[in-house]
């Protein structure tokens, strides 16, 4: 019989070991598939107007055979939104558009709002999870080159969204007139916020809005200082996955951007040049297919309810 000393020891390591395979089930075969709606209020509008529900979905990285998750979606057109804000990566595979079909088709007709995220671009590639603990990802050249002209086609001409990447532009939802602006990803360099003033000089001397929102995919420091300096009400994000794995009682690991970790997932808010507005990173819906896991941090959309303010 072993010592006493070793009989612990490999007591020790069977149990992490249990602990390690017990996790990985759970990550990768059952909390990647329970999708949950983050409900938040938020209060922005002016005095007396009408609440606006906005629906926010992100990352969703859709592959065709994931019908799980394209039926959850397609059932979040029962939540009534009366505005959809996407903040990219919405394909994860050359033949994701089949997916975001079957998911999308039935928010139809509701105003809606999006920019690209690099998955929108490229499809995803094999990556050493480690390396997120280093920095931000790097740029990969390996990567095959996705349709995003006929993703661009279907969200713009058939659901009727606007496209936003390094873009302006003014719709109605719930009765009210919203201005917004985005920029392409971020996490690629891909923005170009100094486009920005003088495009929404030129819609603001057109029109007023009552509310302007400002979207990004990823949520770099540089971008939300701006968009707050643009005059946005409310900023929405994408991009970080929530982390994608994280520590229960401690949050995010890595958030793949410069943004605090603490601010990687959920409504908070960020502050520039002495104004303050709320802003709303998702988790998302998703994940490369190359990393199917989820851990304490599940797959989601939000809705927020906008509501006068004080």
């Amino acid at each position: 019989m072993p010592p006493a000393a070793t009989r612990t020891a490999l007591t020790v390591l069977g149990t992490v070991g249990a602990v390690g395979a017990g996790a990985a089930i759970w990550g990768i075969g059952i909390e990647r598939y329970l999708f949950t709606v983050r409900f938040h209020e938020v209060a922005v509008l002016p005095a007396g107007a009408a609440p606006i529900r906005v629906l926010h979905l992100s990352d969703a990285h859709m592959a065709p055979w994931q019908h799980r998750k394209q039926k959850w979606i397609a059932a979040l057109a029962e939540l009534q939104p009366d505005l959809v804000v996407n903040t990219g990566d919405n394909l994860g595979h050359a033949e994701g558009l089949r997916g975001l079909r079957e998911a999308f088709d039935p928010l139809r007709g509701i105003p809606g709002v999006f920019v690209h995220g690099s998955n929108d671009h490229a499809s995803p590639s094999p990556r050493n999870p480690l390396k997120y603990f280093t920095g931000p990802s790097k740029v990969k050249h390996t990567s095959e080159p996705l349709d995003t002209q006929a993703l661009d086609d279907y969200l713009t001409d058939e659901l009727g969204w606007l496209d936003l990447n390094n873009r302006v532009g003014a719709l109605d939802a719930a009765g009210r007139r919203i201005a917004a602006f985005g920029v392409s990803d971020a996490h690629r360099g891909w923005d170009k916020p100094e486009l920005l003033p003088g495009l929404l000089s030129e819609l603001r001397s057109d029109e007023s809005a009552d509310l302007t929102i400002g979207v990004t995919h990823a949520p770099y420091r540089r971008v939300l200082a701006e968009f707050v300096d643009l005059g946005a009400d409310a900023v929405f994000a994408g991009h970080t996955h929530g982390g994608q794995v994280r520590l229960p009682g401690f949050g995010a690991l890595v958030a793949n951007c410069d943004i605090p970790l603490k601010q990687a997932r959920g409504l908070s808010t960020w502050t520039h040049g002495g104004r303050t507005v709320p802003l709303n990173v998702s988790a998302g819906l998703g994940h490369s297919i190359y990393a199917p896991v989820r851990f304490a941090c599940r797959p989601e959309a939000s809705l927020l309810t906008l509501v006068p303010g004080a």
